[in-house]
């Protein structure tokens, strides 16, 4: 019989750790609260991603270069390197001209010779 009556508690437990595991979670770091990213925002910043690395490989002047192509956030980051301070320059411009892009971090760099 009292094995009857913990059975509930049990499962009442159960739910309860379940809802608080898939709770919306923030960092608090000081005296700033930082939510974390989302899955909209990642799936979000996957398409900008995909979008400006078509963008660049549409562009006759860039894409035969390796450029790579990261997105947090909406802020778009490239690295990679190119053969002149003109193309550094498009890979930006060209990146900035896609939709949900916010800023552009351009890392590139030029080939050394």
């Amino acid at each position: 019989m009292k094995q009857i009556k913990y059975i509930p508690i049990i499962i009442l437990t159960g739910v309860m750790a379940v809802t608080f595991g898939c709770a919306s979670t923030t960092k608090t770091e000081g005296t700033s609260t930082t939510k974390h990213e989302s899955t909209g925002d990642y799936i979000d910043d996957a398409v900008i991603t995909t979008k400006v690395k078509t963008a660049v490989l549409n562009e006759p002047t860039l894409k035969s270069y390796e450029i790579n192509v990261e997105t947090y956030k909406g802020v778009v980051q490239l690295s990679g390197f190119v053969s002149s301070e003109a193309q550094i320059e498009k890979a930006a411009e060209v990146a900035r001209g896609v939709e949900g892009v916010t800023s552009v971090k351009n890392d590139l760099h030029l080939k050394s010779k």
